[in-house]
């Protein structure tokens, strides 16, 4: 991999171009202004997200407009929300070099129809870039700090085993998982169970109640799993339950945080002002109801989820609509 340019520099894609730099590759980072490119390469610091974290001196710092910043990319990784990339596939498929690969960092589905991101980029890919995508349980605050993680890729088996060999390092570690739909799904789904266990935090309530949210979360994304043909173990694995996990509990979680907020009486729309990123558990919420619908798939806790989201339901209306529910086994 001798050559990788990050799209997007938010605090996943310049942590991830600082991991990549750090284990050995080429990197460019193109961020989404050309001024946000020139603090970035004066300052070699991404304070709003990372503090202090420093930006390797041989990372090149660039702008996404830049007619230069894919020459000579080996992959093109992709650290953009799923609007973004919804918008802009086509234009970045247009510009990769002859035969360079594509990394999806992204989290999420395409709006309005639910369709996995891998199928937008299949669209407009030539077909000679091989496709992947990494996953797992990754709050760029603590990657970037060089704590422990681990991660999943999966996709095109040979850009797979590049990405795993070009990444991983001491503080971390990726596994390859050929199942790429069920990691797609995995990833954008625990979004959405994230802003539920945020919302049960806002309402007060403690570990039951969360532990209870994690569970059945993680069966209803199973059941949407299985209805295209995803594997059950990638939901049990570091895509699933590990990343569902992490985003349910941890302090860092954009999503568990927007939950919380909604709950508490702030709309989507301020809580997302609020938090000042991107919130894709509720860019995702309505595409993921869209693709449960057709697929025949019942997914009672995100239903709920947008409906206090968007809907004005209160979220303790929600909860008594979820506890009301007829009685049923666990399955």
């Amino acid at each position: 991999m001798s050559h990788l340019v990050v799209l997007g520099a938010g605090a996943w894609g310049c942590t991830f171009a600082r991991v990549a730099s750090l284990a050995g590759s080429r990197v460019t980072l193109a961020c989404h202004t050309a001024e946000q490119a020139a603090v970035l390469r004066e300052t070699r610091h991404d304070r709003i997200h990372l503090g202090e974290v420093v930006l390797p001196d041989d990372v090149h710092v660039t702008h996404v407009a830049d007619p230069s910043a894919l020459d000579g990319a080996s992959v093109v990784v992709i650290a953009m929300p799923s609007r973004a990339v919804a918008d802009d596939a086509a234009a970045i498929a247009a510009r990769l070099p002859r035969g360079a690969g594509v990394l999806s960092l992204t989290k999420g589905l395409e709006p309005g129809t639910g369709r996995v991101l891998s199928d937008v980029w299949a669209d407009v890919l030539p077909a000679d870039s091989p496709f992947a995508v990494l996953s797992g349980p990754n709050h760029a605050e603590e990657i970037a700090l060089g704590q422990p993680a681990a991660a999943v890729v999966s996709g095109d088996p040979g850009l797979s085993a590049r990405v795993q060999q070009a990444v991983s390092g001491p503080a971390f570690r990726v596994y390859v998982n050929d199942d790429l739909v069920g990691v797609e799904l995995c990833g954008a789904a625990k979004n959405v169970i994230a802003l539920a266990a945020g919302m049960s935090d806002g309402l007060g309530f403690g570990d039951n109640a969360k532990a209870a949210l994690i569970t059945r979360g993680l069966a209803e994304m199973s059941r949407l799993g299985s209805a295209a043909g995803a594997r059950d173990s990638t939901f049990r694995g570091l895509a699933g339950m590990g990343d569902l996990i992490a985003t349910c509990t941890s302090r860092h979680s954009r999503n568990r945080r927007a939950g919380e907020l909604i709950a508490r009486g702030v709309g989507a729309d301020e809580a997302q002002r609020e938090i000042g990123q991107v919130v894709e558990g509720l860019a995702t919420a309505r595409s993921l109801l869209t693709r449960a619908a057709g697929a025949g798939v019942e997914l009672p806790i995100s239903e709920q989820v947008a409906a206090a989201a968007f809907d004005g339901r209160s979220p303790e209306e929600c909860l008594r609509s979820l506890m009301g529910r007829a009685p049923a086994s666990e399955a």
